[in-house]
């Protein structure tokens, strides 16, 4: 399931910026700002071993917290807090029957991104991402019950702490920030190497509203 996530829409936000600026909007660029946010995660999984297991993408909640710390005119960092809701719904084949599964798993998300901030109306921001699982909601559809197939998906050995990164842009509109986000995780989901669970790593784009308080 490589490469399931492309990344389509970071485009519209660099090139639709000429569109929204107006001469009367205040240059926050060497200020330090603080934010709230909130949108939607639309995520996925692949599976590295490439076991016989489709998923398709869910789209989640996702908002929290952002800050802007100016290191310069044009340079800044960007920490945030954000509860991330990722997944996927999958399908597949199993000792001949087929079953239907969905994970909705809930983190926080920490990532601390890079600013480049060509303009006062849009910032390009790139970093690492620390994320920590507190919530798992897995349901399972299948033709007869089967113990194999309820353990293709039963993994208590999941990887609560990921290392992963984002890349994308926001647009100002004085107060108002509109966001849009590509993350992928560096790890698998299984701790110590010993599940059989299809060993995937979340990848997701994710589009927010925001406002500077």
């Amino acid at each position: 399931m490589k490469h399931i996530l492309i990344i389509p829409s970071l485009t519209f936000l660099l090139f639709s910026s000429s569109l929204m600026a107006q001469k009367d909007y205040a240059d926050l660029r060497e200020d330090v700002t603080f934010g709230i946010k909130a949108g939607i995660n639309y995520s996925n999984v692949w599976d590295e071993k490439g076991q016989d297991f489709k998923a398709d993408s869910k789209i989640g909640f996702a908002g929290g917290l952002f800050a802007s710390i100016p290191l310069g005119k044009y340079i800044g960092l960007q920490p945030e807090i954000i509860i991330s809701q990722k997944g996927y719904e999958a399908s597949g084949t199993l000792l001949g029957s087929s079953y239907s599964s969905s994970r909705t798993t809930t983190y926080l998300d920490i990532p601390l991104q890079v600013q480049f901030k060509p303009s006062e109306f849009i910032t390009i921001v790139a970093g690492p991402q620390f994320s920590y699982l507190f919530n798992q909601n897995d349901t399972y559809t299948w033709g007869a019950n089967s113990t194999e197939q309820e353990t293709l998906f039963d993994n208590e050995n999941l990887r609560e702490n990921t290392l992963g990164a984002v890349f994308g842009a926001d647009i100002m509109l004085k107060q108002v920030v509109l966001s849009a986000r590509a993350g992928w995780d560096f790890q698998n989901n299984n701790s110590d190497g010993s599940s059989s669970t299809p060993r995937y790593k979340n990848q997701w784009l994710q589009f927010t509203v925001g406002f500077v308080i």
